[in-house]
Formats: structure tokens, C-alpha cells, sequence
């Protein structure tokens, strides 16, 4: 069951996000205002789904986890060059 809604948070992260805000604390309780998890629903939904997690599982932001934080990164900013790469080429 984790493992579906991994997938499902790396395939559909706006949704996923905008489920745990409107049905739930979980995004609330990560953040301290809403500007940021606006912010991140715009422009680095994964990163933001990342951070909301490590935090609301009281996981420190070093180690491991901070490279789970960059990799959540990279694959946001990855999707960003795919999209631009696809309109160039057509």
C-alpha cells in the first residue's frame, strides 16, 4: 500500500497535494503559512510533498533525508527541462 501511494505522489503531486490540504492537517502542520505550500504547488510540488513528510515524521533535515530533500529537488527542476526540451524539438 506505501509503495502505491509513492507512485502515486511522484506521478500526480498537485493532486496528492491539494487531497492532504483539503482533507486533512498534514500539509498545516509542515508549514507555518500558506504562502509556502502555495508556492510549492506551483512550482516544486514534490519537494514541497518531501518536506511536508519529513516533517510531520520529526526526521531531522540532515543526512539521508537532505538528500532525499535535493533528489525531491532535482526531479521537480527535471521536469521543468523535460517539458521545455519537448516544445523546442516539435
Amino acid at each position: 500500500m506505501a509503495c502505491l501511494i509513492v507512485l502515486f505522489a511522484l506521478a500526480f503531486p498537485r493532486i496528492l497535494l491539494l487531497l492532504l490540504f483539503f482533507f486533512s492537517n498534514y500539509v498545516g502542520t509542515a508549514y507555518q503559512s500558506a504562502a509556502v505550500p502555495l508556492l510549492g504547488f506551483v512550482f516544486l510540488p514534490v519537494t514541497t510533498l518531501a518536506y511536508a513528510w519529513l516533517i510531520n515524521a520529526r526526521m531531522p533535515i540532515e543526512g539521508y533525508n537532505l538528500g532525499l530533500l535535493i533528489l525531491a529537488v532535482i526531479v521537480d527542476v527535471g521536469s521543468w527541462g523535460g517539458g521545455a526540451w519537448r516544445r523546442r524539438s516539435s
